[in-house]
């Protein structure tokens, strides 16, 4: 009988542990975001990451007019300096999805006066 209830235990702790697993699971999926919202990735960004909570893993989807933008993302210098470093991954595509790094994660537009009309966006990614 010292066995059956010992079975009975062990299914109880692997039910929920399933349980739990399952629960979570569900919880860490990951977001995406569409840079700009239904305006798309533009002029004047600062604002648009304000109210939201972004998660390392979350994708940001940036959608643009690929003739006349791009993205580039960038390290803090170069958010600040509107300037693109040696080696910074630069995507042109008009519909990129990059994932968030946990952090700090810059992008810019780095077409000719573009970064500097407030096409640029810094996100905090807990």
């Amino acid at each position: 009988m010292a066995q059956g209830s010992g079975s009975a235990s062990q299914a109880k702790f692997w039910v929920a542990l399933l349980f739990c697993f399952l629960f979570f699971w569900e919880n860490v999926d990951a977001a995406t975001y569409t840079v700009g919202g239904s305006n798309g990735w533009t002029f004047n960004m600062a604002t648009w990451p304000r109210g939201k909570r972004f998660r390392a893993g979350d994708t940001l989807l940036f959608e643009y007019d690929a003739t006349i933008h791009n993205v580039v993302a960038v390290n803090r210098g170069g958010y600040r300096s509107c300037i693109t470093p040696a080696g910074a991954k630069v995507y042109k595509s008009g519909k990129d999805e990059v994932k968030l790094g946990k952090g700090m994660n810059y992008f810019i537009c780095n077409i000719a006066g573009h970064c500097e009309s407030g096409m640029k966006i810094a996100i905090n990614a807990v």
